[in-house]
């Protein structure tokens, strides 16, 4: 007792001394702790992240944009006990902090009201289910194949396989056109014929051509009619179903077929002509011009 009273200790080291050596190694364990906790931490987010998405992917009968946000979430909530057990390390209380964050959680949800409008867009998105992933989609005047859906951003990929990232609130508030829904869709074009060429044989070649092409299908029934009496034309008005995956093809091909068999049958497809007439000395119309 009388050299602890002296601050003379084993080896010579004062209790001062020793006190903080003692803190130090108690800041140290923490410290080496809380890398541990979070190395953990991250690496069964990622884990878990993974195996919930995986599990959409391989899955038929499972909805990958559905498994792909779920697994976001599940990522930043162990995240976020990740976090909690970390400050549980250093001896701080997670009810204050819990109580914290909830202030703070306020004070930037008036902050952030777009950034929040975003996230519960993207929860109704996901409930809902109006796109998944794969689909090609048009909304807010973009149109492309979705890639992914996050809790902020819709994530397209352009015709041009350009990167297109619309914030789910535009989603959700805008009409969503999605091409990718059904199975069959209707493909439509217009061709129009002169006015001396013979209507039921030009009617007869267009159907007839279109649906030689084993992309078209025969039910629903097609249909053709004369839709307009333009300046120059007699237009054809044909509707046609075909696979939802043959549709840009069979529409392009079939305008090429019809334009080389109507050729090959003497009927035109003609120009748009204007004839202008004036009067002559005599008081006669004459035809000035033709264009």
């Amino acid at each position: 007792m009388e050299n602890l009273l002296n601050l003379e200790i084993w080896q010579g080291q004062t209790v001062g001394d020793l006190l903080t050596l003692d803190f130090l190694a108690e800041i140290f364990g923490n410290v080496i702790a809380a890398i541990l906790i979070l190395i953990v931490g991250f690496w069964i987010a990622g884990l878990i992240s993974r195996r919930i998405r995986r599990f959409g992917e391989t899955n038929t009968r499972a909805d990958k944009t559905l498994f792909a946000f779920l697994g976001n979430i599940a990522r930043y909530a162990i995240l976020a006990l990740t976090f909690i057990f970390v400050l549980n390390t250093f001896g701080v209380q997670t009810t204050s902090i819990v109580a914290l964050v909830g202030a703070a959680g306020l004070a930037i949800g008036l902050a952030l009201q777009g950034t929040l409008s975003n996230v519960a867009a993207g929860v109704m998105l996901i409930l809902f289910r109006p796109i998944r992933i794969g689909d090609f989609i048009e909304v807010n005047s973009k149109m492309g194949t979705v890639q992914s859906l996050s809790l902020n951003y819709l994530e397209l990929a352009s015709i041009a396989n350009v990167q297109v990232m619309i914030p789910n609130s535009e989603v959700w508030a805008n009409t969503i056109t999605n091409y990718s829904t059904y199975d069959k869709r209707r493909a439509e074009w217009t061709f129009g014929v002169g006015y001396d060429a013979d209507l039921k044989m030009a009617q007869k070649i267009i159907l007839d051509t279109i649906m030689a092409d084993p992309r078209a299908h025969l039910d629903p029934e097609p249909w053709i009619q004369v839709n307009a009496l333009n300046s120059s034309s007699v237009d054809f008005l044909v509707r046609v179903w075909c696979d939802n995956a043959d549709y840009w093809n069979f529409q392009a091909d079939a305008k090429r077929n019809v334009k080389e068999a109507l050729d090959a049958s003497g009927i035109t497809i003609p120009f748009p002509t204007r004839t202008i007439y004036h009067e002559g000395a005599s008081g006669e119309a004459q035809v000035a011009a033709a264009e």
